[in-house]
């Protein structure tokens, strides 16, 4: 094995590292739901809704949704049947 062979196997295990760590950053990101910003947008939603309506924290759901190449915002409230503030 020659120096040039030598430095270019290191190029292709460096180029396999980046790319593993690359799908586990991916993984990650699929695995926590969604942006940083979800739980936050979660809470300033309700906090206006309760302006309104009277309702428990968790009858406001946001999701962020993958269809196709597109992130589609999902947001579920469950509104009381009487509609009462």
């Amino acid at each position: 094995m020659g120096l040039l062979d030598f430095l270019k196997s290191k190029k292709n295990t460096a180029e396999t590292a980046k790319n593993r760590l690359q799908i586990i950053i991916a993984q990650e990101r699929n695995h926590r739901g969604g942006p940083d910003y979800l739980p936050l947008l979660q809470r300033e939603l309700l906090e206006v809704i309760k302006k309104y309506v009277n309702i428990d924290a968790d009858a406001v759901r946001v999701d962020l949704v993958k269809d196709g190449e597109h992130d589609v915002l999902d947001i579920s409230v469950a509104l009381p049947e009487d509609g009462d503030k």
